[in-house]
């Protein structure tokens, strides 16, 4: 606890003394009025973005949306590929995306806006709210923290086992092999829900990946169980209270939590060999994964995050700082985010995702009040260089790799 303290009271120093000396231009004018950009201003960033985006993503056969904004205004977007390579449906702007882990923004700040309603208390354990679950030191800043420790289900209700193993090939070097060691039941037919994801852990229990609180472990299992904890504290299903909570008041018209009641809207994404992924056990899990946006309904939730409407700047703030001690790399988590802080360059807020040949990036840069939203349909590894369009905004080339 005392070498915790004192890395966030270091941290507090080294961020006041990081990025403008007035702080975040939102916390001045979170409506950006006093920020409109000059017509000569707003061309150079243009010309800049576009010429960023055409060398690192735009020849490199990207299939998917990307947007790019400055103070409110969007400075460049383009639609590239097939939303359905099967029919040859063109990607539009209303063309919904599977934002894989990004998702976790949403199920992170609906969870901060409970806090905020005195319904959620974020230091409570997780027995409060579910009293059979079987971890109980387990807390609610824990899972948003992911200090949890817990396992993750797409491991441990995954029926098949393997094991990799070296073996020299015909040519006599050394290659790898995946074995089946086990093959176990199903926990059931078809589809996984998040009940059942709960139900698993309370009926078998399986191992944790460490003790909560002693180190950050990213588990997927995590904002599963903040899903629940949403459902069962406001009385409706997830998808519908992020649907009336979030999508409908902020005009996010094309978003939706993708479910076993929305089958129908399902749109396969695709390998970077163009194999499309056909629904399996776990697509059906939210919380984790399986919001469904466009990159224009990124941005308006990008603006309603920077401009407090939907949760208080504090309450962001708060959102925003570190949770364990940075790595060798500077990466951290804070409340649903994962976070960039490099000494003396500007801090990043961001979440990139990976679900199947969906992957994603969303990108924030809070003092310039700049981001970077990009969505890919087939698997692109290219799409995780987008970030460095910061350069454009911050003047500094940064080429460390966000975490996917």
């Amino acid at each position: 606890m005392i070498v915790r303290l004192a890395f966030f009271i270091a941290f507090f120093f080294l961020t006041s003394a990081c990025g403008t000396s007035q702080g975040p231009k939102y916390l001045e004018n979170p409506n950006f009025s006093a920020f409109k950009l000059s017509s000569t201003e707003k061309e150079r960033l243009i010309a800049e973005v576009k010429a960023k985006y055409d060398l690192l993503l735009g020849k490199k056969g990207f299939s998917g949306e990307i947007l790019v904004a400055k103070n409110g205004e969007i400075l460049f977007e383009d639609y590239r590929g097939f939303s359905n390579f099967g029919n040859k449906s063109v990607m539009l702007p209303e063309t919904p995306i599977h934002l894989a882990s990004i998702s976790k923004t949403f199920t992170g700040m609906a969870a901060l806006k409970l806090w905020e309603q005195h319904k959620l208390d974020l230091k409570a354990t997780v027995t409060k709210y579910i009293p059979n679950f079987p971890y109980t030191e387990v807390t609610i800043e824990q899972l948003l923290s992911h200090r949890s420790g817990l396992p993750d289900y797409t491991v441990f209700m995954e029926s098949r086992k393997y094991i990799m193993t070296k073996v020299k090939n015909k040519r006599g070097r050394w290659v790898k092999r995946f074995y089946l060691i086990k093959s176990e039941n199903p926990f059931k037919k078809g589809l996984y829900s998040n009940q059942d994801v709960l139900d698993y852990m309370v009926n078998k229990r399986p191992a944790p990946q460490s003790n909560p609180d002693r180190v950050f472990k990213y588990c997927n299992t995590n904002f599963v169980l903040l899903a629940l904890l949403i459902e069962k504290i406001s009385g409706q299903d997830f998808p519908s209270y992020m649907t009336e909570n979030i999508f409908k008041p902020f005009k996010m018209d094309n978003s939706f939590i993708f479910s076993e009641k929305t089958l129908d809207k399902y749109t396969p994404s695709y390998n970077a060999k163009m194999i499309p992924y056909r629904i399996e056990k776990f697509d059906c899990i939210y919380g984790d994964k399986n919001v469904y946006s466009t990159a224009r309904d990124m941005f308006l939730w990008d603006k309603a995050l920077t401009q407090g409407k939907f949760l208080a700047l504090s309450t962001l703030e708060m959102a925003y700082q570190p949770q364990s001690p940075t790595n060798k790399y500077y990466h951290n988590y804070g409340l649903g985010w994962r976070i960039l802080a490099k000494p003396n360059e500007e801090r990043l807020v961001y979440h990139n995702g990976w679900w199947h040949g969906n992957n994603t990036v969303f990108t924030r840069l809070i003092n310039e009040s700049a981001t970077i939203i990009i969505l890919g349909n087939k698997f692109n590894k290219s799409i995780y260089k987008g970030k460095e369009i910061a350069s454009v905004f911050t003047g500094k080339i940064d080429t460390t790799a966000l975490v996917e």
